[in-house]
């Protein structure tokens, strides 16, 4: 006998964030895309599971905001400009990613005893696609590329059709399909559309211009812009999650990828609204109807069979037509086989409307799992390869100056830090920009301030003896993290150099609260320092670059640095290729000047790095370490370690230099040529 739901609302919350806790952890294990997780979490404890939970109207609420939120993010995420370049592609590649898998669905439907109407509704919905896998092309620096672009400019197509066949699908069982209903729905339809692309737009700008403020007025502005939109979409007559992806293309322009305010959006979603979503997904599906109805079983593999076949038979089209790479007609198959928020739409509609069975239901909530677990797995294989494949620019050195910016707290530090600072910054008529950041809402905030400037003043009198000018910058913010962030902005600064302790505040991360915020937040030119000896005993540069790194956008700024380090300390360059091609390394720290004495040596693991080389190293010896963030290019896991184990086992000194990922955008949000200048940080603003 199955437990009574729990009813305590505090309790159900509570579950639900446990759940949301230990699920991602576990899938994390299993290498299992952390999404599925939410599911099978639904499955386990919901009403047809274990009945810890009911499929409430709470969780039916929560789940249909984050519903709209993974359609509404896709529309905010669409790359218009590319859009536009590659349109014939996209409405070309659109059409047949939705006309095959929906003819194949419709006929392999009606084979297995579908009413006609039901066919078509199966049809409609395999033809749709979520873009799950997005973020995984993103974080590798492929946004841009043909394929991606033509993947995601077809969902406005894909997506657009299933919903109008629900309407008609859903119009005909209810006996509506007559003239008058045509008239309407595409009178409605477009008076809608053109509704949300002129009101909107109107409406963000003035908001934009002369009501924002920092806080929450800009989020709750996007989302009464969502809700709204996707509430007239019903009463347009069509689904609200075409009102969510028109709201998101209507609100593009207007919301930065990297701005606070799409930081806030997705951070809102992808941690309480999407979970939800996915929980109340999983609670759909009855075990027990897969157990005892073999035919279920049949449906289900037929259900996945018919979208992976109809879905690569699209993107090989395609592929053949506008001539893509083998990886790139994959990563088109991987961004468009996963199946969410369309496919659960019309799916929940055809069991309301009687044209499908509980078998059925649960055959679909089969092939999203799967669906969902092929896609990202897809995507991260090819998209790695593909940019790895991609021909890197040629390396043109940046006239502009260096800026360099030394946020000072610590003395004990800080000569050291200025030292690096000096090397970074090198001839550039620049001043040295100095920074103190003194965290508000507390009630010794002006005392900090008073004392921090009184360490930048020290600063100043040590930078003057190098003959370095001097501009001090003093900040105030509840988060230092935030404010160090702001100062680069306002400088225009694109590389960070921060001072770490060696200590961790949690075993999980990397270096510690501040640094990873500072890693997480900012594309630019990161390098994390922990100097345990003066810079000028430096007898010996050792570089580790991992396998990938030439690929990456900040290759050369990274090499550049390395060499002019090593020029002004007058040491020899020891540099360690992990599972890499040395050949290209070497021309390159041939080709970038200073000349250096340089010797590359090729590792064939990391375990030799590890077990080989670390006991090697000598206490005059400065490790740089040419890292990655998370998700990017050249990242392995054994980079978020190597920091722990350099601080206990290695030498006195290393740095971890994390280049810069993407262009910078100025402050006024366009896009200019972006500055080499350098941030550097004091290890008195680490945790």
């Amino acid at each position: 006998m199955l437990p009574q739901p729990v009813t305590n609302p505090v309790l159900i919350f509570a579950m639900a964030m446990v759940v949301f806790l230990v699920a991602p952890l576990i899938m994390a294990k299993l290498r299992i895309p952390g999404i599925i997780g939410f599911i099978f979490a639904g499955v386990v404890i919901g009403p047809n599971g274990l009945g810890l939970l009911d499929r409430d109207p709470t969780i039916v609420l929560l789940g249909t905001v984050g519903l709209l939120y993974i359609i509404f993010i896709a529309g905010l995420e669409i790359d218009l400009e590319g859009f536009k370049k590659y349109r014939n592609r996209s409405l070309t590649f659109g059409t047949l990613s939705f006309i095959i898998p929906f003819i194949i669905g419709t006929f392999g439907a009606y084979y297995l005893g579908y009413t006609i109407a039901g066919a078509i509704l199966l049809g409609s919905l395999l033809g749709s696609h979520t873009l799950l896998a997005y973020p995984i092309a993103s974080r590798l620096g492929i946004s841009k590329n043909k394929a991606v672009t033509t993947s995601v400019g077809g969902t406005i197509m894909t997506d657009t059709l299933a919903l109008l066949v629900l309407a008609v699908v859903a119009g005909s069982t209810q006996g509506e399909l007559t003239a008058n209903f045509w008239f309407v729905l595409f009178v409605s339809l477009i008076v809608y559309v053109a509704g949300v692309f002129i009101i909107v737009p109107i409406a963000a700008k003035f908001f934009f211009r002369t009501l924002s403020s920092e806080g929450t007025l800009e989020y709750i502005f996007v989302m009464a812009v969502l809700f709204v939109s996707a509430y007239f979409a019903t009463v347009a007559g069509l689904e609200p999650i075409i009102g969510a992806f028109l709201a998101g293309l209507a609100l593009n322009r207007f919301i930065f990828e990297q701005s606070p305010l799409m930081n806030r959006i997705k951070f809102i979603g992808n941690s309480l609204f999407i979970p939800f979503f996915l929980l109340s997904v999983g609670m759909l599906m009855d075990l027990s109807i897969l157990i005892s109805d073999p035919s279920a079983w049949k449906k289900a593999t037929l259900v996945v069979a018919l979208v992976v076949i109809g879905k690569f038979l699209a993107t090989w089209i395609t592929g053949k037509i506008y001539d893509y790479s083998g990886e790139e007609v994959r990563l088109m198959f991987g961004l468009t086989i996963p199946q969410a928020a369309a496919t659960l739409a019309a799916t929940l509609v055809g069991f309301d409307l009687g044209l499908f069975d509980q078998a059925t239901v649960n055959a679909i909530i089969v092939m999203i799992l799967a669906t969902c677990m092929i896609g990202p797995y897809t995507v991260e294989k090819f998209a790695r390869i593909i940019a790895m494949k991609e021909e890197q620019k040629p390396y043109e050195p940046s006239s502009a100056p260096e800026r360099v910016i030394v946020p000072i707290a610590n003395p004990h530090t800080m000569e050291s830090l200025m030292d690096l600072s000096f090397i970074i910054r090198g001839q550039s008529p620049e001043p040295l920009y100095t920074l103190s950041v003194a965290q508000g809402g507390r009630e010794d905030s002006s005392a900090k301030i008073v004392e921090a400037e009184k360490i930048l003043s020290h600063a100043v009198t040590y930078a003057a003896g190098a003959e370095v000018p001097i501009q001090m910058l003093t900040r105030v913010d509840t988060n230092i993290t935030s404010g160090m962030i702001r100062a680069m902005e306002e400088s225009r600064i694109t590389t960070a150099v921060i001072g770490w302790n060696g200590k961790l505040s949690t075993p999980q991360k990397i270096f510690g609260g501040l640094l990873d915020q500072m890693l997480e937040r900012t594309t630019q030119m990161v390098l994390v320092s922990k100097l345990g000896h003066p810079l000028n005993t430096t007898k010996r540069i050792v570089i580790i670059i991992p396998s990938g790194f030439d690929h990456k956008a900040g290759y050369y700024q990274s090499v550049q640095t390395a060499k002019k380090m090593a020029s002004q300390l007058g040491a020899p360059i020891s540099c360690l290729v992990v599972k890499d091609n040395v050949a290209t390394y070497e021309k390159t720290f041939n080709k970038i000047k200073p000349d250096v004495k340089v010797t590359l040596t090729s590792l064939e693991s990391w375990n030799e790095w590890h077990n080989t080389y670390i006991p090697l190293l000598r206490s005059d010896d400065i490790v740089l370490v040419f890292s990655a963030r998370r998700g990017t290019i050249a990242w392995h896991p054994q980079l978020e370690r190597l920091p722990r184990v350099l601080a206990h086992s290695g030498p006195e000194s290393f740095i971890m230099v994390y280049p810069p990922e993407t262009e910078e955008v100025d402050l006024r949000g366009t896009r200019g040529t972006a500055l080499p200048k350098t941030f550097l940080s004091n290890s008195s603003y680490e945790e």
